[in-house]
């Protein structure tokens, strides 16, 4: 008696091995659309390069946005609306650029940066814009004093602290930035 979980550990090593027979029952595989390799190992590297490129689109929405709402002397909630808005935007336009240039049609790439940097930005966001609300003084400081870069600084350093293990749990899952590996040649 042949048991099912025995039939599909033979399916995963024949896929494993990408032999001729993997390719063929690659099919039967759901969700692997576009398989171009296996997801990264779940190691603190990974996950911290994951963050970082994170980090990089979080940090230059948020500036900007403050930047924006300063000079357009908005409130601190508009300002860190925006903020917000901008650190996503600009969070999946760095994970999109590096797809596009795979050859991935538009649609394809934005769903994948989607799965591959929403948790992550929305952490990284929840962390930062917390420790500035938390932080005396942050909410009110102007670009020209050392307290808003500070406070930035810090805010953002936590964020990277907090993100990393989210992201390596997510890797491990062959979801966030596992997801976006598979166009990486």
């Amino acid at each position: 008696m042949e048991h099912s979980a025995h039939t599909h550990h033979q399916h995963h090593e024949t896929h494993e091995g990408h032999g001729q027979d993997g390719h063929e029952q690659h099919s039967e595989h759901g969700g692997h659309h576009q398989h171009h390799g296996h997801a990264p190992a779940a190691t603190w590297q990974a996950a911290a390069q994951a963050t970082l490129h994170c980090l990089t689109g979080c940090a230059i929405g948020e500036v900007l946005g403050m930047i924006l709402g300063t000079a357009f002397d908005w409130g601190n909630l508009p300002t860190m609306v925006l903020a917000i808005v901008l650190a996503f935007v600009f969070g999946y336009s760095l994970t999109l650029r590096g797809i596009l240039r795979a050859g991935v049609d538009f649609r394809t790439a934005f769903r994948v940066a989607l799965a591959a940097d929403t948790l992550s930005i929305a952490v990284m966001e929840l962390i930062d814009n917390g420790v500035i609300l938390v932080w005396p003084s942050a909410m009110d400081a102007m670009l020209s004093d050392a307290l808003f870069w500070i406070s930035l600084a810090i805010s953002l350093v936590t964020a990277f602290v907090v993100t990393t293990p989210v992201n390596k749990w997510m890797i491990g899952r062959g979801k966030g930035h596992a997801v976006v590996h598979q166009y990486h040649h």
